[in-house]
């Protein structure tokens, strides 16, 4: 009789969806049993039944069935054969209550697919309308130039009406950028979605290239470390946080996006570390090496 094993890659899409689940609710929650599959993709009870004894048959070491509590819980062998289980994959999906990599989990009202409370803080939107979204969008897809009404914020117009070519979209957790090429002062630069009011496709294609975009291109290391005026235990407090190797925390970062990260990380960037720690809890080490690329977010 041929063995029901069969690899990772020869699995069906959805059903290799399904078994990602389960993997990390078994290992993430310690848990996972018939009525969770069913109810998160919306299956039968039999059907779910069929995922939970097909993923067994998969990884017949993984998981142990438990009577008291009618559900499956991880074995002290456990590996993942179809999840990725780092932090910064999972911990993303619970907060969005998604049971897939690339799908939501189907359900309606608040239910929580894995039965976990995460509370975000609520931040303002600060995102244009659908239908300037889209343009900016199709233009990065299609290569081609767009016509946007922006407030700016300098010493320009307050809003004028701009021809720019977008090439990417970049999310800091407290707003969304695009970066495009501007044929008004000719250089690369970002511009903030929330305050492009009105955007229009046009029938030119785009002239500039993301290869030509140095700053986006070329990569900077910025070098952290605790702020001097903390405490030794603070310090080394921060230092575990950061997961840091020594006594440095390195992080890569695009030239464009060196000010941004600075920023969201609260990093004191006066020359004389003269913030208060308590806030600005790091200071930049390689100072002189990065400041260049983003003098505007120095002290």
């Amino acid at each position: 009789m041929a063995s029901p094993y069969k690899s990772p890659a020869e699995v069906k899409w959805a059903v290799r969806q399904r078994f990602l689940y389960i993997e990390i609710m078994a290992f993430y929650t310690g848990l996972v049993t018939r009525s969770d599959v069913a109810r998160t993709f919306g299956l039968s009870d039999a059907a779910a039944t069929k995922d939970l004894k097909a993923y067994s048959e998969q990884a017949p070491d993984n998981l142990a069935y438990r009577h008291s509590v009618f559900g499956f819980v991880p074995t002290a062998s456990f590996q993942a054969l179809f999840a990725d289980l780092s932090p910064e994959v999972v911990l993303p999906m619970i907060a969005a209550n998604l049971a897939t990599v690339g799908g939501a989990a189907g359900l309606d009202g608040d239910e929580n697919v894995y039965g976990i409370p995460v509370e975000a803080l609520p931040l303002p939107t600060r995102l244009p309308s659908v239908e300037v979204c889209a343009p900016i969008i199709r233009a990065m897809k299609q290569h081609q130039q767009l016509r946007v009404r922006y407030k700016s914020l300098s010493d320009r117009q307050a809003e004028e009406n701009r021809i720019i070519e977008p090439h990417s979209l970049v999310n800091t957790d407290l707003r969304w950028h695009v970066r495009a090429y501007s044929h008004d002062t000719y250089d690369f630069r970002d511009f903030v979605l929330s305050r492009i009011v009105e955007a229009e496709l046009l029938d030119q294609d785009a002239e500039s290239n993301i290869q030509y975009d140095d700053d986006w291109v070329e990569l900077a290391t910025l070098q952290l470390a605790p702020h001097p005026k903390l405490d030794a235990r603070k310090r080394e407090s921060l230092l575990v946080d950061y997961d840091a190797q020594g006594e440095v925390i390195e992080l890569e970062v695009r030239h464009a996006l060196v000010g941004y990260l600075l920023h969201r990380l609260s990093v004191d960037t006066s020359v004389d570390h003269s913030m208060n720690p308590n806030a600005y809890q790091l200071v930049l080490v390689n100072r002189d090496e990065i400041e260049p690329f983003a003098g505007w977010a120095f002290l």
